[in-house]
């Protein structure tokens, strides 16, 4: 009291001194004396009151502070190290704590701080450090208060160089984890001071340790009762979470020293009813632990990653899963920010671990009367909660379930029954006796009834987790039809045609709405069309199977009023369409697919959706799986009194994003969309560049047809060759798009193009285009050198048919000879009988016998004659259809041939008219 009354009587004095900052003469001078006073002034009295007008002066002078500090330090710590006199001590450490503490006088812009300035010059001696902390070991209570406080004050301006000289000085550290145990303010202000210095001071962290840091914070937390304790708690678990932050060793030292049964010991409720904003924070602290403890560093070392399983497995046999569940589902009256975090760790604690997972799977809650598996209860926090945050946190709890477990996916997915169509309609409180994939079910179809997506967006976003890398569930949900509201006016309908129509909803709400909530809704229907379609092609079947569905899909693409994200997921969708397309079912393959992007969309604009969703900004900014931030005083606060922290959409974000959306779309989905880009890209050009090229020419179509006349045959020979010409004009133009595409895209945004010229994925194009040009110009060669062959064939069929028409004239002629001597020798029969020299009997005979070895011979030749005409047509007829496959004009080739052969057909005839 008695020094109180002394600075308050030298205020006056220091007003009148000092009222005019800028007179720096008179202030160094009225320091020099206060400081000639303290360091030489003969009456102990004296020297007290004149260091009492020193710390007053400091506290309320900023220019003071500055004066103080050219000549003040070297008297103050010769005071310290003298030690006589406490009072002179205790004022010289409160003067000095006053001298780096900023006042609160105005100050400039570019104005010289001097308590910075002040803690600099302190913090460049060792020796002033080390004093210091001997300090700590004085009797006087002040004294201990006043230099944690000093310590802390030059900590926070000037940390690294006091970590360094603490680290450097014998026991530094140990008398600071000594007054932990001290009196109680003494002890808060020394877990203030060991919280600042251990922040990212790995080696300061480990020699707290071994010091028996753990052991004392945890006997601080039970005795100010827990996460039901005040501010100390929280400060106790600040620092505890310093010390085991990325710090693998420490970690190993907790689990096998004291073990983690004290820090589950925090989360075990006194009382579910009561949750004081004190209380929330301490348990965001200590869920804040355990998800240290579980995620481990996030460095990729395996020995890390061995540490981090053990950790939950060790946590998992403490029975750490049933507080979470109690904090995460069964307390609701615990704060939005509570039950999240509670998620995340439920979350963090079964990614990844089988144990954990069979464990979770297991679970029940509720009373003995209504239990229900934890998995349903935490679904219907899904579908019901109206916070945001907590529908992504629980989100987060199914994705780590259905990451990398296949048998928990088919597990899931086995009990999606389709219920009747009673439950289907029923209200959501009617869900509690329902199955994990009726609920689901329900909330996916429930938004037919009330017009409501929000519930199916949510079951859309888990349903896409239970499809994840699972062909076997893609399948089997491919099987289930979803029925109408009206089953009179419609028949039931597959549940991916359900989603698609909902997706087309969900576009018309946000045009009558404007930048509604539902911004968020398309994203999520669509992330999980992208995982159904992803390597199943019955779903991509099942997807093209409805018209609508496709050109709803483009008109998406185009659309510029849909988002960045939602353009870029089509895109993929519509990509996916291609590269997982079996069907040969004209307008259903993948050449179809790719047709219509080329002449509705356009090639340079479909990669241009890709591009653009690339670079937005919840594809481009860099996701972590460990993205939150540390809980310190500064941000905790804030979180407790939010009881949902939701985000805020502007109005004027036109075709944005929705925060909302970065969340959901983590690491892991922003890269696997990347990868699966790039092979849609390639797939897209391949089949753009080659269509169709494996087109098989089927003989049956140059054959002529049974009962099919020559014309006819022509005219269908020739349909074919002008199909077939059409067909490589096409490939000629989609080549000479393509290279325009290509030259346009090489020739735009180099800032865009680099990157893919990087991968390469053009240039291997081109060179595939440069390898076929010269395929195709060897195969030109090829059929010209065949051309050739046919030509010389032709020739020498023409050469052989002129030998035949010889042939033929000259049997011809020989029949005429045979008729000739026929005739002669009837004339002589007829002579014979009139000169009566034989008789009429034997005559006849004879003519008889002659016309019929005639006859005989004659029918010989023509049945020889008969059959090389039938080959040599054959063969004309063959070479006739493979000349008009080649362009050539048969007609021509074939004039001129055949017409002796009618003159002298026509002359036989004018012989036997004669005769």
């Amino acid at each position: 009291m008695k020094k109180m009354d002394l600075v308050s009587g030298y205020k006056g004095v220091v007003g009148l001194m000092f009222g005019n900052e800028d007179s720096n003469s008179n202030e160094d001078s009225y320091i020099e004396r206060l400081l000639d006073c303290i360091k030489n002034g003969k009456l102990v009295e004296d020297r007290r009151n004149a260091m009492a007008e020193l710390q007053a002066v400091i506290a309320d002078s900023h220019s003071a502070q500055l004066a103080f500090g050219t000549t003040g330090f070297p008297v103050l710590f010769g005071v310290l190290q003298e030690r006589e006199d406490v009072e002179m001590v205790r004022g010289a450490v409160e003067t000095l704590l006053s001298a780096l503490t900023p006042t609160q006088s105005k100050s400039y812009k570019n104005e010289v701080q001097p308590a910075l300035m002040n803690a600099d010059l302190l913090s460049r001696d060792e020796q002033n450090i080390s004093l210091l902390l001997n300090l700590l070991s004085e009797d006087d209570f002040y004294v201990r208060y006043y230099t944690l406080q000093l310590l802390t004050a030059l900590l926070t301006n000037s940390h690294v160089r006091l970590q360094e000289a603490i680290l450097t000085i014998p026991h530094g550290i140990t008398r600071l984890v000594d007054m932990l145990m001290d009196r109680e303010v003494i002890r808060n202000e020394a877990l203030l001071l060991l919280t600042y210095l251990t922040r990212e001071a790995e080696e300061i962290q480990k020699i707290l340790v071994f010091e028996g840091a753990f052991e004392k914070i945890f006997s601080i937390i039970k005795e100010e009762g827990g996460s039901d304790g005040g501010v100390v708690v929280q400060d106790c678990l600040e620092l505890f979470n310093n010390l085991i932050r990325s710090n693998a060793s420490n970690q190993v030292l907790l689990r096998e020293t004291i073990g983690f049964d004290s820090i589950i010991s925090i989360l075990k409720l006194r009382s579910t009813y009561s949750f004081s904003q004190q209380k929330t924070i301490n348990l965001l602290c200590v869920l804040e632990t355990i998800r240290l403890l579980i995620n481990g560093s996030s460095e990729v070392d395996p020995a890390k990653q061995i540490e981090k399983s053990t950790n939950k497995t060790v946590l998992a046999q403490r029975n750490l899963l049933d507080h979470l569940l109690m904090l995460g589902v069964e307390s609701q009256r615990a704060s939005v920010a509570v039950r999240c975090a509670a998620f995340r760790c439920i979350g963090d604690l079964i990614f990844g671990h089988r144990q954990n997972l069979d464990t979770l799977a297991s679970k029940f809650l509720g009373d003995e009367l209504q239990l229900e598996p934890a998995l349903n209860s935490i679904l219907r926090i899904i579908l019901r909660t109206s916070s945001m945050q907590e529908f992504i946190a629980a989100d987060y709890v199914f994705k780590s379930f259905c990451e990398g477990n296949a048998d928990g996916q088919k597990m899931l997915a086995s009990t999606l029954i389709p219920q009747p169509l009673s439950l289907t309609h029923a209200p959501f409180e009617e869900d509690v006796n329902m199955s994990f994939g009726s609920m689901l079910l329900h909330g996916l179809a429930l938004s037919e009834h009330d017009g409501d997506l929000e519930t199916t967006c949510r079951a859309a976003s888990v349903l896409s987790y239970v499809l994840k890398d699972n062909i076997q569930c893609k399948e089997k949900v491919l099987q289930i039809e979803i029925e109408s509201p009206t089953p009179s006016l419609g028949a039931p309908e597959p549940l991916l045609h359900r989603m698609v129509k909902y997706l087309a909803l969900a576009f018309s709400k946000k045009g009558k709405d404007g930048n509604s909530t539902n911004s968020y809704i398309q994203p999520i229907i669509l992330k999980l069309l992208v995982t159904w379609l992803y390597n199943c092609p019955n779903a991509v079947h099942s997807f093209l199977s409805s018209r609508p569905h496709l050109t709803y899909i483009i008109e998406l693409i185009s659309n510029s009023d849909t988002t960045v994200c939602v353009r870029g997921l089509a895109a993929v969708l519509l990509g996916e369409c291609v590269i997982f397309n079996k069907s040969i079912e004209s307008g259903k393959d993948a050449f179809s697919i790719v047709d219509s992007i080329s002449q509705k969309i356009g090639l340079t604009s479909y990669f241009q959706r890709l591009d653009e969703m690339q670079n937005s900004s919840v594809f481009s900014s860099e996701k972590t799986v460990e993205s939150h931030n540390p809980l310190t005083k500064a941000n905790n606060n804030s979180m407790s009194d939010a009881e949902d922290i939701e985000d805020e959409v502007a109005g004027d974000r036109k075709n944005e994003d929705h925060p909302m959306v970065a969340e959901m779309f983590d690491s892991q989905f922003v890269n696997f969309i990347k990868n699966l880009e790039s092979s849609i890209r390639d797939g897209v050009v391949n089949i753009y560049s080659h269509p169709k090229s494996d087109v098989s020419v089927i003989p049956a179509e140059l054959e002529q047809r049974k009962d099919e006349a020559d014309v006819d045959y022509i005219k269908r020979l020739k349909l074919f060759l002008e199909k077939q010409c059409s067909e490589i004009q096409d490939l000629l133009n989609r080549n000479t798009i393509l290279a325009e595409d290509l030259a346009k895209t090489s020739g735009g945004d180099s800032s865009q193009t680099e990157p893919r010229l990087s991968s390469g994925s053009e240039r291997v194009q081109i060179e595939k285009l440069k390898r076929e040009l010269l395929e195709a110009s060897q195969r030109v060669d090829n059929l010209k050198n065949e051309n050739s062959k046919l030509e010389n064939e032709v020739s020498s069929y023409k050469t052989l048919s002129a030998k035949i028409e010889n042939d033929l004239k000259s049997l011809s002629d020989a029949y005429n000879s045979l008729e000739q001597a026929n005739y002669h020798l009837e004339n002589e029969v007829k002579a014979l009988k009139s000169s009566g020299s034989t008789s009429g009997l034997d005559i006849e005979a004879i003519k008889a016998e002659a016309k019929e070895e005639a006859q005989k011979e004659s029918e010989a030749e023509l049945g020889d004659l008969l059959v090389c005409l039938g080959q040599e047509q054959s063969k004309v007829e063959k070479l006739s259809a493979r000349l008009m496959e080649l362009g050539e004009d048969v007609d021509a080739l074939l004039e001129g041939i055949g017409d002796d052969m009618g003159a002298a057909e026509d002359d036989d005839d004018d012989d036997e008219d004669d005769d």
